[in-house]
């Protein structure tokens, strides 16, 4: 398998925990790919887990302090001279810059909208949305997809019903194709 490429995650697909803990899984294990962000990209997630989800500031700073400890290669610096060059959505220009700066040829994120290909092509970067992101990465490599589902549904002491209903929420059509694969194995 080739080396993992860098994709920039936007705060909005590491805020819900069940989408995060895949992806996390399936860049930590397996290394599908190298996830990146910046401490701006964190420091929306922490507020956001504790403005809007009410989480302790010590339950979101754990949480951020952990993914520092497990991905400490995920960090983008020295980006922000870049922001004012980047024409999408003012609220994301930092997100763009910083894949920019990565390298990094995917943003993963809800905000499509916000990146439209009118920015992106010009650095030869391109939105996706957390289905399309985990469709792909099961086409590549599905054993390697299916294990670290399994593993995480044990990790949570649940089974894999219950975590595909978890990840229904935020990777609609990711499940449908997992469901699928599964039905047909029966």
């Amino acid at each position: 398998m080739r080396s993992a490429l860098p994709v920039v995650l936007d705060a909005c697909v590491v805020i819900p925990m069940p989408l995060a803990d895949t992806l996390l899984r399936l860049a930590a294990g397996p290394r599908l790919f190298l996830p990146k962000w910046s401490d701006q990209i964190m420091g929306e997630v922490t507020r956001t887990l504790r403005e809007t989800f009410g989480l302790s500031a010590q339950k979101a700073m754990y949480r951020e302090s952990e993914i520092r400890r497990h991905f400490p290669e995920a960090w983008i610096e020295d980006y922000e001279n870049l922001i004012p060059a980047m024409t999408n959505h003012p609220k994301d220009r930092h997100v763009l810059a910083a894949a920019v700066r990565a390298g990094a040829k995917t943003i993963l994120t809800y905000n499509i909208k916000d990146l439209p290909h009118s920015s992106l092509t010009p650095h030869s970067i391109t939105a996706q949305g957390p289905s399309a992101f985990l469709k792909n990465l099961y086409v590549a490599a599905p054993a390697m997809v299916m294990q670290a589902l399994e593993d995480q549904a044990a990790a949570i002491g649940k089974s894999m019903p219950y975590l595909l209903s978890r990840l229904q929420i935020n990777a609609p059509a990711f499940v449908e194709m997992i469901e699928r694969k599964l039905r047909a194995e029966r």
